[in-house]
């Protein structure tokens, strides 16, 4: 059994019916008269979106800096405590030996 092109279509002309496929061929006839006229629409659409994603990006990254910043403050006072909670229990027991004498 060979293909034949025939074949093809009468597939596609019972998935998607006649007027899918006339539909189909519209497009391709039409398509290189629509691709410049969308491609003038477009590519001020697409720099705007570029535009707003450079500005959303640059938003984010002083975000993220600022968030850095405050967790360096956060871990650098845990540092602070826990030294200070150190110096506490090593003084504490030489008070207390002292004080029982």
């Amino acid at each position: 059994m060979a293909f034949k092109p025939e074949d093809l279509l009468e597939d596609v002309a019972d998935t998607v019916g006649v007027p899918g496929v006339i539909a189909g061929i519209g497009a391709v006839v039409m398509a290189p008269l629509l691709i410049p006229a969308v491609a003038k629409v477009g590519k001020p659409i697409a720099k705007a979106a570029i535009k707003g994603g450079i500005v959303a990006y640059e938003k984010a990254k002083g975000v993220v800096a600022e968030a850095g910043e405050v967790f360096e403050d956060l871990v650098a006072e845990a540092k602070v405590e826990l030294a200070e909670e150190e110096v506490e229990k090593t003084i504490a027991p030489s008070e207390v030996s002292h004080e029982s004498t």
